[in-house]
């Protein structure tokens, strides 16, 4: 079975042209399109969910930072699981890691911070 197959492509289409219909979305409805675009076609999609968890978190849960981390984790989980021959996996990984990082730091949560550290460490080797 085709893993497309139970998403709702009316939904699809919505999504696609609610992203290229405004230069004013807001973020948290650029969010839900990715998050469904994702499940269709995920090398072109993940990368802009990253990037547009990223400004959710900032930009609408900087007071609420249990909301910010979840989303910086989520991501991070998006950066993963683009395939590891992309070419701006690296980059789009490491700078996820470091925005979830910031937010881990912000919280006081230095236990998980060495945990990242040692990830991103990783990666530069």
């Amino acid at each position: 079975m085709n893993p497309t197959s139970h998403i709702n492509h009316d939904a699809v289409l919505r999504a696609r042209v609610a992203l290229l219909g405004s230069g004013t979305l807001p973020v948290r409805h650029e969010v839900a399109a990715y998050r469904l675009l994702v499940q269709v076609s995920p090398l072109a999609y993940l990368p802009r969910l990253a990037e547009a968890l990223y400004e959710y978190s900032r930009q609408e849960f900087a007071l609420q930072p249990d909301i910010a981390l979840a989303l910086r984790a989520e991501a991070v989980a998006a950066a993963r699981r683009m395939h590891a021959m992309e070419p701006e996996r690296a980059w789009l990984l490491r700078t996820a890691l470091e925005r979830y990082r910031k937010q881990l730091d912000r919280m006081g949560r230095g236990e998980e911070v060495a945990t990242v550290d040692e990830e991103i460490t990783l990666l530069d080797s």
